[in-house]
């Protein structure tokens, strides 16, 4: 499910479940687990990637219907603490987005330090909205930090996925660059990064990332059980019925 790869001192995660990388409860564990690795494991920086033209489509959405009360309660408490692990990191990541990213792939995304995206006709966005979920306000957060209070709430409530060329003006991606060089570019931000005088530089983005991480400081402190209602709510339930309709003929 995940492909390890040192590069001196940083060390890139990157995502292998074929054929869309959707985040299912297995994926989430391991990507936590990879993380929580990587620092016990003395790396310096994170690269989190995927594969071309694809980062992640986000929750497996097919898998989750298949699940209870407390099976959909496990996966989102899985997801949230992988969330909280990605905001609380002390050491920084890098997010190189190789392709489309909706949703739970651009939730990953926007808690990482800096967006390195591939350039074309690839869409990133928290669509939530539009397939019925709610996002909570912790991922709200993420997304005012990086494109403003205004904005973040017209791409919210819309739902909008935008192209790569539109996220980088609003700020969604810090930058772009052709999708055989995404993880180039990711490492050589995070080497120019990691070159500075580390006590200043992670002692300046431990206090830059407050808000981040005061927000997701306990995630088991969230409101989980509202969230699950509400995954469960009849008209919810009937929109990702509808997607998953759609994505069986697809196939």
């Amino acid at each position: 499910m995940l492909n390890l790869i040192d590069h001196d001192s940083i060390r890139e995660i990157q995502l292998a479940r074929p054929p869309v990388n959707a985040l299912n409860l297995e994926l989430l564990r391991a990507l936590r687990a990879a993380i929580d690795d990587s620092v016990r494991d003395g790396a310096r920086g994170i690269v989190l990637s995927g594969a071309p033209g694809l980062f992640s489509a986000g929750v497996d959405v097919p898998a989750l219907l298949q699940h209870d009360r407390a099976g959909v309660r496990e996966f989102w408490q899985e997801f949230f603490a992988l969330c909280g692990s990605l905001a609380r990191a002390p050491i920084p990541t890098v997010a190189a987005i190789t392709g489309h990213s909706p949703a739970g792939g651009a939730v990953l995304a926007l808690l990482c330090d800096y967006r390195v995206m591939a350039q074309g006709p690839y869409r990133i966005g928290l669509n939530e909205v539009q397939v019925g979920l709610i996002v909570p306000d912790g991922i709200q957060l993420a997304l005012r930090r990086v494109v403003g209070t205004y904005r973040a709430e017209r791409l919210l409530v819309s739902g909008a996925m935008i192209e790569s060329a539109e996220a980088l003006a609003c700020g969604f991606v810090d930058e772009l660059t052709g999708v055989d060089q995404v993880g180039t570019r990711a490492l050589h931000w995070l080497s120019q990064l990691l070159a500075l005088p580390s006590h200043a530089m992670l002692t300046t983005r431990q206090l830059a990332r407050a808000d981040l991480t005061a927000v997701w400081a306990d995630p088991a402190a969230l409101p989980l059980d509202d969230f699950v209602d509400a995954f469960f709510h009849p008209q919810t339930q009937a929109v990702l019925q509808q997607l998953v309709a759609r994505l069986k003929e697809k196939k």
